[in-house]
C-alpha cells in the first residue's frame, strides 16, 4: 500500500566520480527534510560510484519511500553545449568526440538549456540510471550543468558577470550577460595556479576586462582560501556570493551540506 504522507516528497540526487549528494524536499511546506553530501578521497569508477550510492540510500532508509518525484543529476565532463541552430540529433557522438573520450557502448542523450537556444549533449552514468529505475520507477535525469546554468540565469542581472562554482577538484565557470549564457565549462584543477589560470583564460578568450567584469565565487571556497587570495590579486571586482534560493528553508547544517546543483534541481 502506498504511504500517502510521502506523496509530496521530492528526491534530488547528484552523482559524480568525485562524490555524491542528495536532498529530500517536502513540496507542500517547501522545507528540505534531509540532505547529505559525500566526497570521495580519490576518483572512483562508475561501478564503485554505484556501490557508494547504494550504501548512502540504504543508510538513510530511502528505499521504502514513495517519492512523488525523483530527479537525478549527472556531473561529469562527458558533455558539450551545442547551439540549437547547429544541432542535429543524428550527430550526437560527433559533438562529444573532440572533447571527451567516449565508447561505442556509451548512451548519449541531450536536453535543451531552459530559455536558451542551446542543447546539452552528454553521457549519463547508465548503471546509476538502471539501478534507480528499478528502485523508484520512472524519474527525470539531466546533466548537472543545466541545474547550474538555470540557477545562475535566474540570479543574474543585466551586467556581464563571471560566475565560478568551486568544488574540491573542479571549477564550473559560467559567463552571463543580459540573461543570456555566453559560456559554461568545467575545468579540473590541482593547484591554486591552475585555479587562477582557468579563470584568467576565460576572461582572455571572451575579451573580459579584469578591471571591470566582476567575478562571483561560490561553493567550496572562502576568503581565507589560497585560491581566493591569489585570484583577487588579478581580478579587481571579486566576491564570495552564494546564489540565493529563498524558496526553501535551510538550517545551518543544510546550507553547508547542499550545493548549487541540488538547489537548482528542486
Amino acid at each position: 500500500m502506498t504511504d500517502s504522507k510521502n506523496n509530496f516528497k521530492k528526491l534530488s540526487i547528484q552523482v559524480s566520480l568525485n562524490g555524491l549528494s542528495f536532498c529530500v524536499l517536502d513540496t507542500i511546506s517547501k522545507k528540505i527534510e534531509m540532505v547529505d553530501q559525500v566526497t570521495f578521497k580519490t576518483e572512483l569508477t562508475p561501478y564503485l560510484l554505484l556501490k557508494e550510492l547504494k550504501a548512502t540510500i540504504e543508510k538513510h532508509n530511502l528505499t521504502g519511500v514513495d517519492f512523488n518525484e525523483v530527479v537525478v543529476l549527472h556531473r561529469n565532463n562527458l558533455f558539450s553545449l551545442v547551439p540549437k541552430a547547429l544541432f542535429d540529433p543524428e550527430e550526437l557522438a560527433n559533438y562529444l568526440k573532440f572533447n571527451a573520450k567516449i565508447l561505442a557502448t556509451d548512451q548519449i542523450v541531450y536536453d535543451q538549456v531552459p530559455n536558451q537556444d542551446i542543447i546539452c549533449v552528454y553521457v549519463p552514468f547508465t548503471n546509476i540510471n538502471n539501478y534507480l529505475l528499478n528502485l523508484f520507477g520512472a524519474f527525470e535525469f539531466k546533466h548537472s550543468s543545466l541545474a547550474v546554468i538555470q540557477t545562475l540565469l535566474a540570479e543574474s542581472k543585466q551586467q556581464k558577470t563571471c560566475y565560478v562554482h568551486v568544488t574540491p577538484k573542479t571549477l564550473e565557470i559560467c559567463v552571463i550577460e543580459h540573461k543570456q549564457l555566453k559560456l559554461y565549462n568545467q575545468f579540473d584543477y590541482l593547484s591554486k595556479e591552475d585555479f587562477l589560470y582557468y579563470i584568467l583564460f576565460t576572461y582572455e578568450q571572451l575579451g573580459l576586462d579584469t578591471e571591470k567584469v566582476p567575478c562571483h565565487l561560490f561553493g567550496s571556497i572562502d576568503t581565507a582560501d589560497e585560491n581566493f587570495i591569489l585570484t583577487e590579486k588579478y581580478i579587481k571586482h571579486i566576491y564570495l556570493a552564494e546564489p540565493e534560493n529563498t524558496a526553501y528553508e535551510l538550517d545551518v547544517h543544510q546550507k553547508n551540506a547542499i550545493d548549487l546543483t541540488l538547489l537548482g534541481s528542486i
